[in-house]
């Protein structure tokens, strides 16, 4: 029964935005509204399974992921405003609006390339884990672990995000970017559009949990758990725990550039509140909610959490912060091993 269990979930995933092509007043048509948020739900399970595979496997409680998600947004976004050129507001051929606007003369080296879709791409794995891998190297190499890493990561993006929101850093500034055309040819905020997005997101999901999977079950995923139990003792016994854990850490950071890259183009916008401290906060309590080192439990918990904030906004937008507090709190203490563990025992 459980054999089948995620392959079910994940053909009921892709009937959605076929169900979305039947005619109006059919009684199991989805709504457009339903496909566009079920895609982003994808997205934010691909950020959930990579918290989870640093957390849960190998103990790296970080509170920076929603930095590195915002940066493989940014990538494809630079990607994306290249592409309006002269469409623009101030047809510009080769300078984004907002730099027409702020007086720029010419485009900044920083942009170079990212007219190219692949170079894009690239760019929105490789930024992340470069990152990771210099935040993770000193932070390894000096045995921080615990609370001190956690505060590491979070003071991370919270300084990203001051640094997004000044204009003089040529990304848009407190307003981001917005109103694009386009992606590889083909035009966005078309129902077609939102299908192939939608079917990319879960491509995406399907790949980069198999890849989780198959990874924790090698030895290589035995000695991060052994990491996370006892990283001393796993030390002692000859292993390198830092090229383990910054092993994992860079390819968690990847992955949740790669869950970025996926949802600007189905938002249609990229801005600094998307390095908030409080979006990777979020992305944990889904990891703790859904079950903590189940990889299962981490999407479980995104898609659970989010349609609860998608319900409870709808009608009391101010309470969700304080949800989201109270399931910080109680999950770890009623809960502490997630929807998983429940179900499980």
């Amino acid at each position: 029964m459980r054999r089948f269990l995620l392959p079910g979930i994940v053909a009921l995933l892709a009937l959605l935005p076929l169900l979305n092509l039947l005619p109006e007043g059919h009684p199991i048509r989805v709504s457009d509204f339903v496909v566009s948020v079920a895609g982003k739900w994808l997205c934010y399970a691909i950020l959930a399974l990579a918290l989870d595979l640093a957390w849960g496997y190998a103990g790296i409680l970080s509170l920076g992921h929603g930095a590195f998600f915002a940066l493989g947004g940014y990538a494809i976004g630079m990607h994306l405003m290249r592409l309006i050129g002269p469409r623009g507001t101030y047809g510009h051929p080769v300078l984004p609006d907002f730099m027409v606007f702020l007086g720029y003369q010419e485009l900044p080296w920083f942009w170079w390339g990212f007219g190219h879709f692949p170079f894009a791409l690239l760019m929105a794995l490789l930024v992340p884990g470069l990152l990771a891998f210099a935040v993770g190297y000193l932070a390894f190499r000096s045995r921080i672990t615990g609370v001190y890493l956690s505060i590491i990561t979070q003071a991370m993006t919270y300084a990203l995000m001051l640094a997004f929101f000044r204009n003089d850093m040529g990304f848009g500034g407190n307003n981001g970017f917005t109103d694009f055309k386009e992606l590889v040819g083909m035009p966005l905020n078309t129902p077609f559009a939102r299908s192939v997005l939608y079917f990319a997101a879960l491509a995406a999901l399907v790949g980069c949990f198999l890849l989780s999977a198959a990874m924790t079950r090698t030895k290589f995923g035995r000695v991060l758990a052994a990491i996370r139990d006892a990283e001393s003792r796993v030390r002692f016994l000859g292993y390198d725990t830092l090229r383990h854990k910054l092993f994992v850490f860079v390819l968690s950071a990847m992955m949740a550039g790669l869950a970025g890259a996926l949802y600007v183009p189905l938002v249609g916008i990229i801005n600094p509140g998307e390095f908030s401290p409080a979006n990777s906060i979020e992305a944990v309590v889904w990891v703790a909610f859904g079950g903590r080192g189940t990889l299962v439990g981490a999407v479980l918990g995104a898609f659970s959490v989010n349609a609860l904030k998608t319900w409870l906004t709808s009608f009391a937008p101010d309470l969700w912060l304080i949800v989201l507090g109270v399931l910080f709190i109680a999950v770890p203490l009623l809960m502490p091993r997630g929807l998983v563990g429940m179900l499980r025992r």
